[in-house]
């Protein structure tokens, strides 16, 4: 950690009890990720979500935020009721206040949900 401290933080987040709240649940996360980061000040660079149907991988969705300082993503296994949410600034802003906004919407819109871990790691 050279010049006094780290100079990125990633939070991750594992929840468990899933279930999706709306029917289209990879675009809702994607749409909640981008009005997080845009509510922060943070400047998005590119988004995408990716829906598997099951065929090929197991049913779910990886979404993605691309961020100017790094990213914010989110991976959920639908069958299993898993979702792994991350978010990881390399600049200014504080990785915490963008996965505070996710988990709040997360925990108010799907009542079951629990949080197994939250984990903050200094990068760099």
């Amino acid at each position: 950690m050279e010049g006094g401290g780290p100079r990125g933080s990633h939070v991750l987040l594992d929840y468990v009890n899933y279930s999706s709240p709306v029917e289209n649940e990879g675009e809702w996360m994607l749409d909640l990720m981008r009005e997080s980061v845009r509510r922060c000040g943070i400047r998005e660079v590119h988004s995408h979500v990716e829906i598997f149907d099951g065929v090929l991988s197991p049913p779910g969705y990886a979404a993605v935020v691309l961020i100017d300082e790094s990213h914010v993503t989110a991976h959920c296994y639908s069958d299993s009721g898993l979702l792994a949410i991350d978010v990881f600034t390399c600049g200014n802003h504080n990785p915490d206040d963008v996965v505070q906004m996710v988990h709040e919407t997360v925990t108010s819109e799907i009542g079951a949900i629990v949080l197994e871990r939250r984990q903050r790691i200094d990068r760099f």
